[in-house]
């Protein structure tokens, strides 16, 4: 698995590398774009899970002791776990959307037949893996309602809530704005509230804020580092975001707003890293002070990390009932919401019996980047080679996304 991974990294970057040189100032615009500052909400929150909230403050301990893992030596724990979550690795999305968005619609990849069959089985997997993972995390961040260890009813459900509540918000486009908008917005009240107790309430001053976000430059100084998986768990990592790179890349194509390709891959890949720094920044000095997280924080964190998990399955739940034309408008609400809550709800216990792993799952994406790739070169070369612009459908209009949502309601 190894090899098979490392050869997916290389060949991720090769192919940006690639695109940039070939078309990096060509105006990329989406099926139905809208406006740049709504677009990287979109890709923000649905780019990202519930891991984001409660995985760092469970790894910075392992991180930081190099005496039972050597390879993580070359970097202090806050640059590793940033290389992790942000920069280089959201090239994968970069990769993705901008194949879906100019690409796709002249290659017709993913309408084979078999092709489309796995495209789809990798979005369900990967969406019952985001509820999974909260299910998973709950009781370390919510010991209250259990010992710390075990999994209550009371956290089934919580996800079960969560994905019905995803089900519904996924039968119209322009929940899509509100959800992504509405996570952004609280994603950045949660981390003014843990900044203000992490460096004014705690022992830290304002201005250590600043020194604790200076160790992220040994991620830059040792990126070379991430390019290829450091250990098994940083292969799960990068499996995981294989994972969700190709469903991301189909959602996100839609809402490109006209920015040129080298601004696409400066966006995708800054703007949400700044975020995750900062978010990084305060969660590592809660965990350097040893500061407690208390019991109004962790419903703090909760109730974002449960937002983002709606966020997410909302966008991946849409994506493939569009592509397999399992709509609410085909089937009805009522068979819709049940048909899709009972399926996320099934494979989301997989995953919990261990019956299921997310690494299949990015093995197989990873197949369908090289498949993909074979496909253009022995028959659509020529077409790919030649393509100087968007598709020529695809206008500039930000009242599209309303649209689609008018036309589905009268349909």
């Amino acid at each position: 698995m190894t090899l098979w991974l490392s050869a997916g990294m290389i060949f991720t970057f090769a192919a940006i590398a690639v695109i940039l040189l070939k078309w990096g100032n060509m105006k990329v615009i989406g099926v139905t774009p809208v406006h740049t500052l709504t677009f990287i909400a979109i890709l923000f929150t649905s780019g990202l899970d519930v891991g984001l909230i409660m995985f760092p403050l469970t790894e910075f301990g392992g991180y930081a002791n190099v005496t039972e893992n050597p390879e993580y030596g070359f970097a202090n724990p806050l640059a590793i776990e940033f290389g992790f979550w942000a920069f280089l690795i959201w090239g994968f999305y970069f990769l993705t959307c901008f194949y879906f968005a100019i690409i796709e619609p002249r290659v017709k990849f993913f309408e084979i037949l078999p092709v489309k069959i796995i495209n789809n089985v990798v979005i369900i997997g990967t969406c019952a893996f985001t509820a999974y993972l909260l299910l998973a995390n709950l009781p370390w961040y919510l010991p209250q309602l259990g010992d710390g260890e075990s999994v209550v009813p009371a956290f089934y459900i919580i996800v079960f809530i969560s994905i019905a509540l995803a089900v519904y918000s996924s039968s119209k486009l322009k929940y899509v704005r509100i959800l992504s908008v509405g996570s952004s917005a609280l994603f950045i009240g949660l981390i003014s509230f843990m900044w203000v107790r992490a460096f004014v309430v705690g022992e830290g001053s304002p201005g250590d804020f600043f020194g604790t976000a200076g160790l992220l430059t040994e991620y830059f100084t040792n990126i070379h580092e991430f390019i290829l998986p450091i250990n098994d768990y940083h292969e799960f990592y990068l499996f995981w975001w294989f994972a969700w790179s190709i469903m991301i890349g189909q959602f996100t194509a839609r809402f490109v707003s006209g920015i040129r390709t080298w601004q696409l891959l400066i966006a995708m890949l800054v703007i949400p890293s700044v975020a995750i720094g900062v978010w990084f920044t305060v969660l590592y000095q809660y965990h350097r002070e040893g500061l407690e997280v208390m019991a109004l924080t962790n419903i703090a964190m909760i109730s974002v990390g449960v937002l983002m998990v709606i966020n997410s399955l909302d966008s991946l739940i849409r994506l493939y009932t569009d592509n397999l034309n399992l709509t609410a408008e085909r089937f009805g609400q009522f068979n819709y919401l049940l048909f899709n809550f009972i399926a996320m709800a099934g494979l989301t216990m997989l995953f919990k019996l261990e019956f299921l792993q997310i690494q299949w799952v990015g093995a197989l994406v990873i197949a369908l980047y090289f498949g993909c790739f074979a496909f253009i070169l022995s028959t659509k070369s020529r077409d790919v080679f030649s393509i100087d612009s968007s598709p020529k459908e695809n206008i500039l209009d930000f009242h599209r996304v309303d649209e689609v949502d008018e036309a589905h309601s009268s349909a």
